[in-house]
């Protein structure tokens, strides 16, 4: 067993870490960008394939402490290294380093770099190639004050590329974010999911993955951890098969309907579906959000209009939220409307007192999810003051 850290974009942590204890583990959060657990190498495994909201799982490998970049190399010249890169592999070195003797976080990765070189040319008379490719073993150092933690990174290219988003709009929501907007509406997966303003498709996507018991790992054949010395492939197949079969079959699924005003970005979508293995359980079409056909019955509406960044713009997105509020209010009872915008002024035009709001950042830029539930009948939501 072994420390094992999950990474995430900030404010995510805490959906994160319900993801991770719904898959049977004792996890807490550290800090708004991270959650960490104990567990095995088949448990990061495990992780990889499963967790719709995470970025990576790093797995610990040895913990020390270093006042500076020559007590690093000795610590780091004394781990085993032999037993998890091969003398002909090949590794790279990423890091977070805040320690007052280091200038330049590349030195800290140089010196870790020649530890392990080092070390292998000591022992066998020969090293492994290291470099900036992602193609071998990844490494991550942690050195903060004089606490040192290295682990191995089992994931490599981040679990927010899913690999199905060929095609995106102006503006794509990265595939983790969509799936942890998601994850923070009412929507269990039995009712409906419209998606009016779809672009190039994520959230209905992701939410259509959630609903059939598709996991990002089904979309993926490679990780970080393949290339580990000790990785077993037999295992690693035992195991993927082992993982969630999909849960419904297609006459239980609730209704995915997805729209947009803009005749060249529905295609995108449908091809995105299409790569993710969803396109048969969405209904896409060319339609401006307030002419979105809903279903009867109980499901949520999510709604990602533009945010006004540019100078100008937001005046003229004031109408645009205003819309969206009357489409709550005539088109929308017995669901629940969601707003997902970087612009909290713009979301007062939707005139509408939201009863939930969810703090996500998208990129750099502070968002909310706000969350309006509309009535049947006569009883009325409160506007804003």
């Amino acid at each position: 067993m072994s420390n094992i850290v999950v990474t995430c974009a900030p404010k995510i942590s805490p959906i994160l870490l319900n993801e991770i204890n719904d898959l049977g583990y004792q996890a807490e959060l550290s800090g708004e960008k991270a959650v960490k657990l104990e567990g095995s190498m088949h448990d990061a495994w495990k992780l990889n394939f499963h967790l719709r909201t995470a970025n990576r799982v790093l797995f610990q490998l040895f913990e020390g402490v270093a006042k500076n970049a020559d007590e690093l190399y000795k610590l780091a010249i004394a781990f085993r290294w032999e037993d998890w890169i091969d003398k002909k592999g090949y590794f790279g070195i990423d890091s977070f380093v805040q320690n007052p003797t280091i200038k330049d976080l590349r030195f800290a990765n140089l010196r870790l770099k020649d530890a392990i070189a080092d070390r292998f040319s000591q022992r066998f008379g020969m090293r492994p190639d290291s470099g900036n490719e992602k193609t071998g073993v990844a490494l991550f150092l942690h050195w903060q004050e004089e606490e040192v933690k290295v682990y191995v990174d089992t994931t490599g290219e981040s679990l927010s590329k899913r690999g199905y988003r060929e095609e995106a709009g102006r503006a794509p929501l990265q595939e983790t974010l969509a799936a942890a907007i998601i994850l923070s509406t009412q929507w269990d997966g039995t009712i409906h999911f419209i998606n009016p303003m779809c672009g190039s498709g994520t959230l209905v996507i992701e939410a259509a993955l959630m609903a059939i018991g598709k996991y990002p790992g089904h979309l993926r054949e490679e990780y970080a951890f393949m290339h580990l010395k000790n990785f077993n492939q037999s295992e690693w197949n035992r195991a993927r098969r082992s993982y969630a079969k999909p849960k419904n079959k297609p006459d239980n699924l609730p209704k995915f309907i997805a729209t947009d005003i803009n005749k060249h970005v529905i295609p995108k979508a449908e091809r995105n579906a299409f790569r993710a293995g969803v396109n048969e359980f969405i209904d896409f079409e060319v339609s401006d959000f307030r002419q979105t056909q809903l279903p009867d019955g109980k499901g949520v509406v999510v709604l990602n209009p533009e945010y006004g960044e540019r100078m100008g713009e937001e005046e003229q997105l004031v109408p645009i939220y205003e819309a969206i509020g009357d489409f709550f209010k005539q088109k929308c009872a017995g669901k629940t409307g969601y707003i997902f915008t970087g612009n909290l002024d713009l979301a007062k035009s939707v005139g509408l007192k939201p009863n939930q709001k969810t703090h996500l950042m998208n990129g750099k830029i502070e968002c909310r999810l706000l969350g309006y539930e509309m009535y049947e009948g006569s009883r009325k939501q409160k506007h804003q003051d």
